[in-house]
């Protein structure tokens, strides 16, 4: 396989966030698998302060038998909390991915968060960004936990991030992800293949 860069030895992190947690695949210069693990951002808290419990709060899904009663300023308090919870586990998540790993770490990549209301109760009365604010909510926490770090913040589109791995790679994407995955061993799914994508693609612009 032909390296992406010879002139900038350092790891990137590919991230495929899903709920709390994430996937992080991580790749030396030359596209080889240095690291892959499950991060949890939060533990104990809800999951989903915005869809669910800020939803409930304005009678949104009241109907639905696993709503709960809430107040407004209680459900906007829950998702400061989820919010903070989410910037300490980022941080930890990547101190002990940066402890872990053989090279230094110099850029993450982390699907491209849609823009939203500017607070969080006009987050959460309008319906279409109550559905994508969670998501964006840990999104954003794992990036403001990289660039503390000194770590570059790429930020990939899903819709086309495989066909940027593959220009980067110059060569079959779909090949390469299936003989890392029967090198790495289980598991090996759909999240450890979108991180890798977003590693290698993110690799491609930093030394383009």
């Amino acid at each position: 396989m032909t390296p992406i860069a010879q002139t900038l030895p350092i790891a990137t992190v590919g991230v495929a966030e899903h709920g709390n947690s994430a996937i992080l695949v991580t790749l030396d210069a030359e596209h080889r698998l240095l690291d892959r693990r499950r991060i949890d951002l939060t533990h104990g808290l809800p999951t989903h302060p915005y869809h669910h419990e800020g939803s409930w709060a304005i009678g949104r899904y009241a109907k639905s038998p696993w709503a709960r009663k809430i107040s407004l300023p209680d459900a906007i308090a829950l998702v400061e909390r989820v919010r903070e919870a989410a910037a300490r586990g980022a941080r930890e998540g990547l101190d002990a991915l940066a402890a872990s790993v053989t090279q230094p770490i110099g850029c993450i990549a982390i699907r491209v968060c849609a823009p939203l209301p500017a607070t969080t109760e006009e987050r959460i009365r309008d319906t279409r960004a109550a559905s994508m604010a969670d998501s964006i909510l840990y999104r954003e926490a794992m990036a403001s936990a990289a660039e503390a770090r000194g770590w570059r913040v790429h930020w990939y589109e899903r819709e086309r991030v495989f066909r940027d791995a593959e220009t980067a790679l110059g060569e079959d994407v779909d090949a390469f992800l299936r003989a890392m995955g029967k090198a790495a061993g289980a598991p090996w799914q759909a999240a450890q293949k979108l991180a890798t994508a977003a590693a290698l693609a993110a690799r491609a612009r930093t030394t383009s």
